[in-house]
């Protein structure tokens, strides 16, 4: 009904003569002239920006620098209205009507000017209805399990929960998180630090939709015995740039300008369960052809996010199940953590969006629990929720601890160790990437315990009903066949051992006291060895 509405508006006013203000993107040729520096870069980044570059060694580069403020006036004495600038992308955002745009694109400084939705937008928020959900109840956390699956309540019990690590969230809306006893530790203790609304050019995010709510939830939301987000000491900064009454371009530039605010602030970690595809108006549609990593706006964005040492955590995308099939921007940007989802019981969520990327990376780079995701809902009750949207922030709040395990690591050392000490890192595929990442898996990974020459079981003898099988390098599955005194098999089993289970722990409590031949073939190695059991 309210497209319909639009329609009859625009026909009204074309009968009358008068001019559609649209939304476009005046981007300029160069930034000569700039007052800004890169010599002198406390002018435009906070300490915690130039701090995180010092640490990684990142070096500023032109793109780091503002847009020069005389281009953005020469485009204001037009007569247009100016809002947020992209350094990266070296333009402005304005509405502005047709007739305007030829004057634009007359002026010495301006490239070219590129519709990006059309009506204007920027002035007013709007409010939503919160919806009202079921809320569950249990004894325990009701996210234990998803916390468990990532091994994020024992990085928890280790002391790793976010604390001074800080996380931007982008999204479409976070209704209720400043009103909800959920969230109170969060605004309580002074850690939500900025929050912006890029959609309307208010600093009110707490409207819209519930989407980032829930979202949020999974990482910051705390309720003592009720529900425990993921990290939920974190520092966080709230950026809502997805306008849910419509989809076009500008909602990548929305995700542009918050990137380059998360950047300046000195965030280190952001989550966007967001991808852009397919449009409102056809037009500005991307095919999977442009899967590259190298084409939609988001995904450059996200890119140049990487390369100035954040951690951008991004939902692979929910297209599984139809023809698009593939992650959706910013999921192909090389060096972004796109997550896809999965069951309680590992296995793929139908939904979740697959790879590889046009040119023939992986993707998605790891999953995590997608299908019925527990959450808390804008009324600040419980409930669940499917999709990649929320396996996003559970691994967002792995990254946080092991960040925070680990401070000296860069922002690509940490995409490394989720990756590589995934589940099935050492055989990842298209469709789950490199597996379930895992806090003990990354700790192995990182400082692994010494690892023997060849196979190992251990202790012998075995007292109890278990022994262990270590491996000296994470690759091939281990194939264990047990034989009793007489020969006779009596166990057999194929492992896939990996950082997580390397030494792996093996049941032996069908079998009585007694000797036994343990055979051990793991690629080429191969090894038979006699335990007892007492």
């Amino acid at each position: 009904m309210c497209r319909s509405l639009l329609v009859l508006l625009c026909a009204i006013g074309t009968s009358t003569g008068v001019a559609q203000t649209n939304r476009y993107f005046v981007f300029f040729k160069d930034k000569t002239g700039t007052p800004y520096t890169l010599t002198q870069p406390a002018d435009y980044l906070s300490a915690k920006s130039i701090a995180r570059r010092q640490q990684q060694q990142i070096s500023l580069n032109e793109k780091d620098l503002p847009v020069n403020p005389a281009y953005v006036q020469q485009v204001r004495d037009v007569g247009v209205a100016t809002f947020f600038t992209s350094k990266w992308f070296n333009g402005v955002l304005i509405q502005a009507t047709e007739t305007e745009v030829p004057a634009l694109e007359a002026l010495s400084c301006v490239q070219h000017v590129e519709l990006v939705a059309p009506g204007q937008r920027l002035s007013n928020g709007r409010t939503k209805k919160i919806r009202a959900r079921n809320q569950t109840e249990s004894d325990e956390p009701a996210n234990l399990f998803q916390l468990q699956q990532l091994g994020l309540t024992a990085m928890h019990q280790q002391g790793y929960r976010g604390e001074s690590i800080v996380i931007a969230v982008f999204d479409a809306g976070f209704q209720g998180v400043d009103v909800t006893a959920p969230f109170a530790l969060l605004t309580g203790e002074g850690r939500l630090k900025h929050t912006y609304n890029f959609v309307t050019n208010t600093p009110n995010v707490f409207t819209a939709d519930d989407h980032g709510t829930e979202v949020l939830s999974v990482m910051a939301a705390y309720s003592e015995g009720l529900y425990t987000g993921g990290a939920y000491k974190a520092d966080f900064y709230l950026y809502l740039t997805e306008d849910v009454a419509s989809e076009y371009r500008i909602e990548e530039f929305n995700w542009t300008f918050a990137a380059e605010k998360a950047d300046s602030a000195g965030v280190q970690i952001i989550n966007s369960s967001l991808g852009y595809n397919l449009f409102d108006n056809p037009a500005m549609n991307y095919t999977t052809a442009q899967l590259d990593g190298a084409t939609a706006i988001v995904t450059r964005a996200a890119r140049m996010a990487t390369e100035r040492g954040m951690l951008v955590v991004c939902s692979a995308g929910n297209e599984g199940s139809v023809a698009w099939k593939f992650v959706t921007p910013p999921a192909d940007a090389a060096g972004v953590l796109a997550t896809g989802a999965i069951t309680a019981a590992a296995t793929r969520s139908p939904f979740s969006s697959i790879g590889p990327t046009a040119d023939g990376r992986l993707k998605p780079d790891v999953v995590a629990l997608g299908s019925g995701t527990t959450v808390i809902r804008a009324s600040g009750a419980l409930g669940t929720t499917s999709g990649t949207s929320l396996a996003s922030p559970l691994v967002a709040s792995l990254a946080a601890g092991v960040w925070q395990a680990y401070p000296n690591l860069t922002a690509a050392e940490v995409y490394n160790a989720l990756t590589q000490s995934a589940s099935q890192s050492s055989a990842p595929d298209n469709l789950l990437g490199y597996g379930i990442p895992h806090f003990q898996a990354v700790v192995n990974y990182l400082t692994p315990p010494p690892q023997p020459q060849t196979l190992s079981v251990f202790p012998n003898p075995v007292v109890g009903n278990t022994f262990f099988i270590q491996v000296p390098e994470i690759e091939d599955p281990i194939e264990v066949v047990i034989f009793d005194s007489k020969g006779s098999k009596v166990s057999e089993v194929r492992l896939q051992v990996n950082w997580q289970n390397n030494p792996f722990e093996y049941d032996l409590s069908t079998l009585q006291a007694g000797l036994y031949h343990v055979r051990l073939k793991a690629g080429n190695r191969q090894a038979t060895v006699r335990i007892m059991k007492q």
